[in-house]
Order: structure tokens, then sequence, then C-alpha cells
């Protein structure tokens, strides 16, 4: 039911997804772009529900209060208190050791955009994660221009600047979204 639901959500709101073949593991950190509204969360969840994934995200830790705190609790929320001096990758590899299935989701900091603004680089933490636990990193797509989303495919993280120069390669090449990546060479 849940899985009928999620695709009406795609119908309704005029969107469709995409997943590439066998792309999906047991474990993996899962980026996303490009994120222009509210409106990414609710067909992230949906296009979840519909390939059966239990996801995880990080959110800060002052939401979970009150009413919010089974929802989050529900969603697969990780509270996060950004501002205690915790190795947040070290607690996510723990996470992924403790789990035979565990899919964190991330949306890197610096992927909103509205209007055509300039974005600043995405962080890496997503990458420092998933080369400390070992795991691929999943990447995820929404164009709003073109109503178009899914999975495009995933990367084994092995050198950070390599690899950031493939995912922003692959979002160009197959589905048309611009990322700016950090400099990551020293000087």
């Amino acid at each position: 039911m849940k899985k009928q639901l999620a695709k009406t959500i795609f119908k309704l709101s005029g969107w469709s997804y995409h997943i590439e073949p066998n792309v999906v593991e047991n474990k993996q950190v899962i980026i996303g772009f490009e994120h222009t509204s509210n409106m990414d969360a609710v067909l992230s969840l949906a296009l979840f529900e519909i390939l059966d994934l239990k996801i995880h995200t990080l959110i800060k830790k002052e939401l979970f209060k009150g009413p919010l705190k089974p929802l989050l609790d529900k969603i697969g929320g990780i509270p996060v208190d950004r501002k205690a001096n915790k190795d947040i990758v070290s607690q996510m590899v723990e996470l992924f050791s403790q789990h035979d299935s565990f899919n964190l989701v991330i949306a890197p900091e610096a992927t909103r955009a509205k209007n055509g603004e300039a974005r600043n680089a995405i962080r890496t933490g997503f990458w420092h994660i998933a080369k400390a636990a070992n795991v691929p990193i999943l990447l995820m797509y929404a164009n709003a221009k073109t109503k178009k989303g899914g999975i495009l495919g995933k990367v084994y993280p092995s050198n950070l600047e390599q690899d950031l120069q493939l995912i922003q390669r692959l979002y160009k090449e197959k589905v048309g979204l611009d990322i700016c990546i950090p400099s990551t060479k020293v000087e």
C-alpha cells in the first residue's frame, strides 16, 4: 500500500523516476542533487519507499522534541549535536558496522539553488563517511526543469579529488546537472 502511495505521489506531481539497474546495495551513503525545494524530500521519501529502502538521515538534535520526535524516529532520523565536538564520521561508521543493511541519506550542504543562484562548493562529509565505512556512494538526482528524478549510479570512494570529479561528471553527463565541487589541492 505504501509503495502504491509513493508511485501515486510521482504521478500526481508530474514527476517520473528512473533507477539504474543493480545499483542499490545493502549498505551505502546516498547523496542527492539538485535540492531546490522541500518537495525534493517528499519525492525522495517516495522513491525510497518504492525501492523498499529503510533510510537514515542526520537531523539536528533540536528537532527531536515534542510531537516531531516520533515522526523523525519513524523516518530514520539520527539526532546530531552540531555544537558538540563529536566525530560524526566515526559515529556513522559504527552504525554501518552494527547493521546488515544501512542506508545513510545526506544532502550535502550548498546543494540548494533557486533561479540560477550561484552555489558554494559542496561539503564532502558524505565522502569521508563512505570511505571510512567502506561503502559506496549512491547518486540520486532531482531535476526540477525536467521533472525527472531517480538514481543514476554509484561511486566507490578511493581518492577524494578523483571521486568528486567523477561525481560532478556523472551528474552533468547523465542528467544535465552542474554541481560545484571544492578544490582539494593543497597550495
